[in-house]
């Protein structure tokens, strides 16, 4: 019996150790699903995936320059449509094509909240510089066709609300022009993959030198089963430590 309690007291002990651990990595992931800024900078230097609420950065919400919404994130570009020199050379059936003329993409940074959260003093935030952007909302789609000899042109109110140059070879003959914009917009359940960054003392989910952030709009509120997993295995690691403390000194005393 006492070398039964003894094995016992000293499997509780090595418990107690992978217990302690368990509530560190629960203490650390709970953190980091809860989007805590002192838990990311921990991380400085490493890849990260978090999950939580899109929020407006330090200079407050944006607003998109083609539809004109409060976002967090917007990005727009343009098609222009035309027939090809060729297709009337050859005197077939007219090919329709499109190019791509103008491409911009908002580069302020935004917050990234846990769900749930109002607001924070000093929110980790996103650089969306050149990111990967998934499934943002298609929140305007225009087509204003070419202006014709003899008619009135139609109203073209976007042309001058689009960011950075137009470029393009203007091939063929213009059909007409293809406006769309997408945005992200405050309270959108978003993902975000990048490497962590120090900035002035505040984390910062940036691209790494070799690749680009990953920003996806999720389609329902984000969760996290990974804190909850790390929880799970601290209780049953404490709850281990216990029984067999308890037994071990148990079997020790009953058999004095």
């Amino acid at each position: 019996m006492v070398v039964i309690g003894a094995v016992l007291i000293a499997a509780a002990a090595v418990l107690a150790v992978l217990a302690a651990r368990a509530v560190r990595r629960y203490a650390a992931q709970r953190g980091i699903e809860r989007v805590r800024p002192r838990a990311l900078a921990a991380m400085r230097g490493e890849d990260v995936t978090l999950t939580g609420t899109a929020a407006a950065g330090p200079d407050g919400a944006a607003e998109s320059r083609l539809a004109r919404l409060p976002c967090v994130w917007h990005g727009h570009g343009v098609l222009r449509h035309y027939w090809p020199v060729e297709s009337e050379a050859e005197g077939g059936e007219r090919d329709r094509r499109a190019d791509s003329i103008a491409e911009y993409t908002s580069e302020e940074p935004f917050a990234l909240l846990a769900p749930g959260e109002k607001g924070a003093a000093a929110p980790v935030l996103v650089d969306p510089a050149d990111a990967e952007v998934i499934g943002a909302d298609l929140a305007l789609q225009r087509v204003v066709g070419r202006p014709e000899k003899g008619v009135k042109a139609p109203a073209d109110d976007l042309l001058p609300r689009v960011k950075g140059r137009i470029w393009g070879l203007f091939r063929g003959e213009t059909i007409e022009f293809e406006y769309r914009e997408w945005v992200l917009r405050p309270g959108d359940p978003v993902a975000v993959s990048g490497r962590v960054e120090l900035r002035g003392g505040r984390p910062v989910v940036a691209a790494p030198p070799d690749g680009r952030v990953r920003i996806e709009r999720l389609g329902t509120a984000p969760g996290g089963p990974g804190a909850a997993r790390s929880r799970r295995q601290a209780l049953l690691f404490g709850g281990g430590t216990l029984a067999s403390a308890c037994a071990g000194l148990l079997m020790v005393l009953g058999a004095v």
